[in-house]
Parts: structure tokens; C-alpha cells; sequence
């Protein structure tokens, strides 16, 4: 039997805590009904017996983090609020998951459950899913982690990851797949009617560009991509732009933006494609010239690319 410890940290998304605990004890069910023995034992932790995780909910916690001495897999909820301030709220809990996991207990952070997972450290040198909106942020207060933009789910040494809010759900399938099967993970996908297989977050994703910078030489170029998308754009004619050398403006504009020149140009004009195809305004063609293509197998190539 595998010990679960879904972790009550405040500041959690209460749907995320009972999701987890419900799906896996419905697997228990399943395997049940099927004259089998369940699996799983399932126990909510925190740090102390009662957790109030925001002002509307207090959870009743099975065990307070102290009483768990060994669990097979550390669930971490969704976070919701200011990460600095939930990361200091809930640093008590960062020796025992360190201690479970150099003890070879899993670790799976639920969307930006990973904010409070990289404080730990575990996560530096090693990939990780975020939510498309909070990546730059991410970015930010963790370089030391690899973020794989486009990911639902990634796994490396022992800890699990995913992105987007929801999606959570997907890697849940994921670990009732490695536990108990591919048959149960399907039978839980059709029971919960979760989506099975999803890999990418690009068809969800609203490109707005990163301007929490400082260089107003990249923001006014910035300003200029998005302004002007449908003409004719180089590098050399933003340089000019913003009298700045190619070399060093493509490296400054890399690092503030996490895109090169070529990459914004074109996240800016397939955005504003998706947003006529969200409309149904009018044919993909007609859309795909207003973008600055011209040439419909580029453009479909380029649409698959960044969208799937």
C-alpha cells in the first residue's frame, strides 16, 4: 500500500486538496469493486491538526506533519496569493519534505504548487511545468530551475511537476497510471471525465509579452512589434529604431523577454491569429495576411509550432 500525504499548506486552492484525496480514494473504490485490495491510504498533513487555508475553509487534517515518519508521495496543492508570503507561511514544512525525499518519497506539485516546492531546493538543475501566466514570475525568484515552457507534465528525479491550473488533473492520471495501471488511470479518466493524454499548454496560452523590465530601449521595440505586426520587421530596422547595436540589443532583448526578436515577432501575429479564429470574424487566409504572412505553408507551420 502506498502512503499519500496530500500537504494543507495555507493559502491552498481548497479544490486541489479534496480533488486529490477524492480521486485516489475512488480509485481504492474501483479497486474494490473489482475484489482487489485498495491501494492507497490517503491522509491530509499539515502543521497543525486544524488548517484555516484562507478565510472561507478550515480543513480537519488526519495528521499533523510531525506524526509522518515515512509517505511513498508528498501531494502539493495549488497556491493562491502573494508566492513570497505563502512560501514564508508554510517554511516549516520544508525540512520533513527534504527528509522524506532523500528517504525516496515522490514529490508532485499541483500547477504553481511549484512556487513552494523550488524554496525547497530540489527542484534547482531540474525541469519543471508552470503555469503559462506565472512563468516569468517563476523565472524570476527561481533560475536555477529549468522551466520547460510548454509541458503539462514533467518528471525527473523523483518529483513531478505540472502546469496549468487544472491540469493537475492530468498528472494525477499520470501517478494513478505508475501505481496501479494504465487501465485504472483510464477508468479514473472516464469516471472524472478528465481529459486523457494531454501534453501541451500552447493551445491555452495568451501571449502578452513580458514587460516586468527595466530596458526601455527592448520595451520601446516591444511596443513597436506589437503595433506594427502586419508589415515588414526586421532586426536591423529595430536597432535603428532604438539606436542600439544588433548584438548586444538581440542579447538584451533575450534576456528581458524570454524570446528572441524573431521569436516575439511571430508569438505577437499568430496571437492575433487565434484571436480571429476565437472570434470567427473571417477566413484563415484573410487572417493570415493581416498577420504579415504570405505564404500559407510558413504560416501553417509556424500556427503548429507555437500552437500544436
Amino acid at each position: 500500500m502506498k502512503h499519500i500525504s496530500i500537504l494543507v499548506l495555507k493559502n491552498a486552492v481548497l479544490s486541489s486538496i479534496d480533488s486529490s484525496k477524492q480521486i485516489f480514494t475512488r480509485v481504492n473504490d474501483f479497486l474494490i469493486y473489482q475484489s482487489k485490495e485498495p491501494f492507497f491510504k490517503i491522509e491530509l498533513v499539515g502543521l497543525t491538526r486544524n488548517v484555516t487555508i484562507d478565510n472561507n475553509y478550515s480543513i480537519r487534517c488526519n495528521k499533523v506533519v510531525t506524526e509522518i515518519k515515512h509517505t511513498d508521495l508528498i501531494i502539493i496543492p495549488m497556491v493562491c496569493g502573494d508566492y513570497f508570503m505563502i512560501n514564508e507561511k508554510n517554511k516549516e514544512f520544508i525540512p520533513w519534505i527534504k527528509r522524506q525525499y532523500y528517504k525516496n518519497a515522490e514529490i508532485a506539485s499541483l500547477c504553481v504548487g511549484s512556487f513552494f516546492l523550488a524554496t525547497t531546493g530540489l527542484l534547482n538543475g531540474k525541469s519543471c511545468s508552470v503555469h503559462w501566466a506565472a512563468q516569468n514570475d517563476f523565472r524570476k525568484m527561481f533560475p536555477a530551475v529549468k522551466i520547460v515552457p510548454d509541458k503539462i507534465i514533467t518528471y525527473q528525479s523523483g518529483i513531478y511537476t505540472s502546469g496549468g491550473s487544472f491540469s493537475y488533473l492530468n498528472l494525477l492520471l499520470c501517478l494513478i497510471e505508475k501505481f496501479t495501471g494504465r487501465e485504472m488511470s483510464l477508468l479514473a479518466s472516464k469516471m472524472f471525465e478528465i481529459e486523457f493524454e494531454r501534453k501541451r499548454q500552447a493551445p491555452f496560452v495568451i501571449f502578452q509579452g513580458q514587460k516586468d523590465h527595466s530596458d526601455q530601449q527592448v520595451k520601446t521595440a516591444q511596443e513597436f512589434i506589437e503595433n506594427n505586426f502586419s508589415e515588414k520587421i526586421t532586426i536591423e530596422g529595430l536597432c535603428k529604431l532604438v539606436s542600439a547595436s544588433r548584438r548586444n540589443f538581440e542579447r538584451r532583448f533575450k534576456k528581458a523577454t524570454a524570446n528572441t526578436i524573431s521569436e516575439y515577432v511571430q508569438r505577437v501575429r499568430i496571437e492575433s491569429v487565434k484571436k480571429g479564429l476565437e472570434r470567427q470574424s473571417t477566413t484563415i487566409s484573410n487572417l493570415m495576411l493581416e498577420a504579415g504572412y504570405s505564404d500559407m505553408k510558413a504560416f501553417r507551420n509556424i500556427f503548429k509550432k507555437l500552437q500544436g
